[in-house]
């Protein structure tokens, strides 16, 4: 069985993780699937490469997992997230919760990818065909000092 949280360099496998969540008073499963799209606005995307504080951030995705299920009662969570060079159309992110109702599963799916960009120590760095960036400002924090965002990003 597939640990429920974790940060890798390997491809995701959306089923493994859809799978994961799945238990017998799940009357809805969601999976959430993040990928690399080309265009942002009028920017060109090339590849993104992403970092993360590995552990800190693995914590982090079991407490949005933790939250989730105090506030949605029942719902098993289920998030990975890759790092490393990803290209054109990878999977960064997928997140799954298996929930008595969909109403319920939306809810919580949506809840997830907001919390992810608010507190988990992962960053990306956007390479474009005229620059590049890096982006993740959680908590006031960017991995390197001179890579800040000058804040029209949308991350």
């Amino acid at each position: 069985m597939i640990e429920l949280f974790g940060i890798t360099t390997e491809p995701i496998s959306i089923d493994a993780v859809s799978k994961a969540v799945i238990h017998r008073n799940a009357g809805a499963v969601l999976t959430f699937t993040g990928t690399v799209r080309e265009m942002t606005q009028d920017k060109q995307t090339l590849f993104l490469q992403y970092e993360a504080y590995k552990e800190m951030a693995e914590n982090k995705l079991r407490q949005i997992g933790d939250e989730i299920a105090e506030r949605w009662s029942g719902t098993v969570t289920s998030i990975w997230h890759r790092i490393g060079r990803l290209e054109i159309s990878d999977i960064a992110v997928v997140i799954a919760v298996a929930t008595a109702h969909r109403a319920e599963a939306y809810e919580a799916n949506r809840y997830a990818i907001e919390r992810i960009k608010e507190i988990v120590p992962i960053w990306k760095k956007e390479h474009w065909s005229d620059g590049e960036m890096w982006i993740g400002d959680q908590l006031g924090t960017t991995p390197y000092p001179t890579g800040k965002p000058t804040g029209d990003d949308q991350g």
